[in-house]
């Protein structure tokens, strides 16, 4: 497993796993997670995790001192502590095609995660999607999201995060 994957497992999802308590604001020091990881049979150096922070192209962890935290996508509960954004008029999500009937049945919805994930462009989101396939991109209307009092939140990472896009915000590629 990739230091980076490790950390996106440890600091979203199962920080007690490795005997870790983010904060509220999903922190944790640094030099607990590199002990917790050694002692659960997973060692980096600081080192590794300033590479792996700064090589991210995605931005994925925040360091600020000498602690780190996910930027966003967690499954367990933290406040980011992110004011409420006026979106651009439009947002993209990549998806796959196996899940279109769900979502023009039931919009976009966090599932697992706190917020659902959208990106600024269209190639992001044709990157993120293709994680899972052949990628899909759907459209967000986010100003009329926005006008309609939807919140919005922007991680430090650029990726824009809504509790769901109900499926009337969204436009599918060659029409509904």
């Amino acid at each position: 497993m990739k230091v980076s994957k490790y950390l996106a497992e440890h600091l979203r999802h199962q920080p007690e796993s490795i005997g870790l308590t983010l904060d509220e604001g999903g922190w944790v020091e640094i030099d607990a997670l590199i002990a917790a990881a050694a002692a659960h049979g997973f060692p980096f150096t600081r080192e590794e995790l300033d590479q792996v922070v700064a090589a991210n192209d995605k931005r994925r962890f925040a360091v600020e001192g000498a602690r780190i935290r996910a930027s966003q996508g967690h499954s367990v509960t933290v406040d980011l502590g992110l004011p409420p954004a006026t979106p651009p008029p439009c947002l993209y999500h990549g998806t796959v095609a196996r899940n279109l009937d769900a979502i023009r049945a039931e919009g976009l919805r966090a599932m697992d995660r706190h917020d659902v994930h959208l990106s600024a462009d269209r190639e992001t989101a044709t990157r993120v999607g293709a994680r899972r396939g052949r990628p899909v991109v759907l459209s967000v209307d986010a100003a009329a999201m926005h006008r309609d009092g939807r919140v919005f939140r922007v991680s430090a990472n650029g990726v824009w995060l809504t509790r769901a896009v109900p499926a009337r915000y969204l436009r599918f590629p060659g029409g509904r």
